[in-house]
């Protein structure tokens, strides 16, 4: 399967989006979430994170870099990027340990990123259109081609 684009028309369609994802995931995997500053990064990760079951706030990592949560067995880390000069901060920060177990790790502006991070199961890229978003999912290998497969049958356009 290629990538999927979806149009979600305000900010309940795009948590209920996050919600629905955070299903298909079942609490694994990498996703790189892109767009302009406002696109609604934060919002689908909000989806996505009470979509585990997180009854409390879900606010942008801007500057503590990640706000990890633990939900029963699934470990998920939301990562906002933004203000990393140079991605070699991720090292010294030991962005590796939250790889292990097959967390769920969400980064807003991964490009800044570049080079030390993994390869993603999934690329979301979020852009206004029409008073809503659309959402550009770009699978990156067998998992989320499988999330994309199941996307695409719940949200036909």
């Amino acid at each position: 399967m290629s990538g999927l684009t979806l149009f979600l028309a305000d900010e309940p369609a795009t948590v209920a989006f996050g919600t629905k994802l955070a299903e298909v995931t079942g609490g694994h995997g990498v996703i790189f979430l892109e767009g302009d500053l406002g696109a609604g990064k934060t919002t689908l990760s909000r989806g996505l994170i009470r979509g585990l079951g997180h009854d409390g706030p879900v606010k942008s990592p801007t500057f503590t870099v990640v706000e990890p949560y633990e939900i029963g067995d699934i470990r998920a880390f939301h990562f906002d990027l933004y203000r990393l000069v140079d991605p070699e901060e991720l090292e010294f920060m030991g962005i590796r340990d939250y790889f292990e177990d097959d967390a769920l790790c969400l980064f807003e502006w991964p490009d800044k990123g570049a080079g030390v991070l993994p390869k993603p199961d999934l690329t979301i890229t979020i852009s206004p259109q029409a008073g809503g978003r659309s959402l550009n999912l770009s699978p990156q290998g067998v998992r989320g081609e499988a999330w994309c497969a199941v996307l695409a049958k719940e949200f036909k356009q």
